[in-house]
């Protein structure tokens, strides 16, 4: 068996000065059914959790909303005192009323209230990496960006992201805080965040694809995709891992699972290599 090391997927300066491996890991998927209460299986998560420092990923994204609460919660029981290295990101400016239901609240007392509590969960004294998960269309944007910057001054947030957002709305927050990275949709089958991920690599900021895996049925599915799959000896899952991977270099692909299998069958993604020639092939058939 090929030897499980995610720093094979090469290595990004979030912000200029934080170097993590490429490819990380989302804790989404810890959580219970529709992202709510406890995991079905908190021993099987917690192997998960522990297994990452040993094969290479130190770039773990959370969010206060996954549970809600359950998986920073985890984080910080798993991990901490964290390995040298390993970044945890986590997010604010969504709220939860029950499974599969979230609600934007960009209230600048909620996203201070939001990171202080962060801080305990995670058993931080900073958050090297804060993203705010929605831009509140009910609140000012002036008003969240402006208590996010105060945040960061406090040096209770070292280095802010965004998600789910347009070139327009990272320029405008940019001109309140440094935007370090940008969370999106974006997998080998959904590319409408293309022009931000563009901007992002012209600009040194991180990009982290939500929803990595999307796509792996999509190249199974297909004959000259499958080709790429044999020669490399991967799943469709892994092959649209790599094909992120070598899409942009500010690409940072965090696949979510609460399943030990799971996770290392991710990471093995980082040693396939794809050719221009493949990632020509796969680009056209997702297009």
């Amino acid at each position: 068996m090929t030897e499980l090391d995610a720093s094979r997927s090469g290595t990004f300066a979030i912000g200029g000065d934080l170097t993590v491996n490429r490819l990380g890991f989302g804790a989404m998927r810890i959580t219970g059914k529709g992202i709510w209460g406890p995991p079905a299986d908190r021993d099987e998560a917690m192997r998960v959790l522990r297994r990452l420092p040993e094969i290479g990923v130190n770039l773990v994204d959370t969010a206060e909303s996954y549970g809600p609460y359950v998986s920073e919660d985890l984080i910080g029981e798993a991990l901490a005192p964290y390995d040298k290295g390993t970044i945890i990101a986590t997010k604010s400016g969504l709220t939860r009323t029950g499974p599969d239901q979230w609600h934007q609240l960009g209230r600048p007392e909620f996203l201070r209230q939001g990171v202080m509590t962060s801080l305990r969960r995670l058993r931080l004294e900073r958050l090297d990496l804060w993203q705010l998960h929605r831009i509140d269309t009910k609140t000012p944007r002036d008003e969240q960006f402006g208590v996010i910057a105060e945040m960061q001054q406090d040096g209770l947030i070292r280095h802010v992201g965004l998600s789910q957002v347009s070139v327009a709305d990272i320029e405008e927050a940019g001109r309140h805080f440094k935007v370090a990275t940008v969370q999106n949709r974006y997998n080998f089958a959904h590319r409408q965040s293309e022009a931000v991920l563009d901007y992002c690599a012209q600009n040194g900021i991180g990009f982290i694809p939500w929803f990595p895996l999307a796509g792996g049925d999509l190249v199974e599915g297909h004959a000259e995709a499958r080709a790429v799959m044999d020669r490399h000896g991967a799943s469709g899952s892994q092959i649209a891992l790599a094909w992120l991977l070598k899409r942009s270099p500010v690409m940072l692909p965090i696949p979510g699972t609460g399943k030990l299998k799971h996770l290392e069958d991710n990471v093995a993604a980082a040693n396939i290599a794809l050719s221009d020639e493949d990632f020509a092939t796969l680009d056209a058939i997702g297009r």
